[in-house]
């Protein structure tokens, strides 16, 4: 309409959904994924969680711990849960979700997979690790959100580089699985993988350092940029 705006320079966009219930996150959820460090695909979703605080916004800063020295990337398509349910059916599952957004699951790999008995949690929740946005763009918008292409560069170097067609598990298939163990409720966030691509199983590893941007893209959904300070 052309009313109610501002200067794009003049604002700080926040996350788009910043203090849901959940934070639910799925791992080797793309073969290439799987393939890069020789493990099986799985045969059902892989499931674990980040904390809430761990949302931040589309461009702002990702805090690199004290405590890690292996910090990485992932690039994530991100659904956003609009109507509460259980036991949810994969053919009605699209119903429960109001839209999609752009997700970067940073991951500390040493406390991922060395440290805390090799739980993911610690590796996965640390303040900033979780930047969203940079909106959530309703579902009716997205054509086809199985196809869609998705990008993650560092520093202006294209590190990942696939499309949500290599999906394992499609978002209605997550959606009916994760439902079965707990209800999910309006704002919940479901972030459903990551491809290829990532720093700790390239050759040599490649990790974040302080200065470092990182930028996350997806097709019709936009682009979230963060620096890691």
């Amino acid at each position: 309409s052309g009313h109610h705006r501002v200067p794009r320079g003049t604002t700080r966009l926040l996350a788009p959904v910043g203090d849901p219930e959940k934070l639910i996150c799925v791992g080797l959820n793309y073969r290439d994924h799987c393939l890069e460090q020789d493990v099986r695909v799985p045969k059902e979703p892989v499931i674990f969680s980040k904390f809430p605080s761990a949302i931040t916004g589309p461009f702002d800063d990702i805090l690199h711990p004290q405590d890690s020295t292996e910090v990485d990337w992932e690039v994530e398509l991100a659904a956003v849960i609009g109507k509460r349910g259980q036991h949810i059916e994969e053919s009605v599952a699209l119903e429960h979700v109001v839209g999609f957004t752009v997700a970067n699951d940073v991951s500390a790999r040493d406390w991922q997979m060395r440290r805390n008995g090799r739980q993911w949690l610690l590796g996965k929740t640390f303040d900033t690790f979780c930047p969203l946005g940079p909106a959530i763009v309703t579902k009716e918008a997205v054509p086809d959100v199985h196809n869609l292409w998705m990008r993650c560069s560092v520093n202006g170097h294209r590190m990942q580089d696939s499309s949500t067609r290599h999906l394992i598990f499609g978002v209605p298939a997550l959606i009916a699985w994760v439902s079965r163990f707990v209800t999910l409720a309006p704002g919940d966030i479901l972030l459903t993988g990551t491809p290829a691509g990532v720093g700790v199983f390239r050759n040599p590893p490649v990790f974040l350092k302080p200065g470092d941007e990182v930028q996350c893209e997806i097709e019709e959904l936009g682009t979230i940029c963060n620096r890691v300070v």
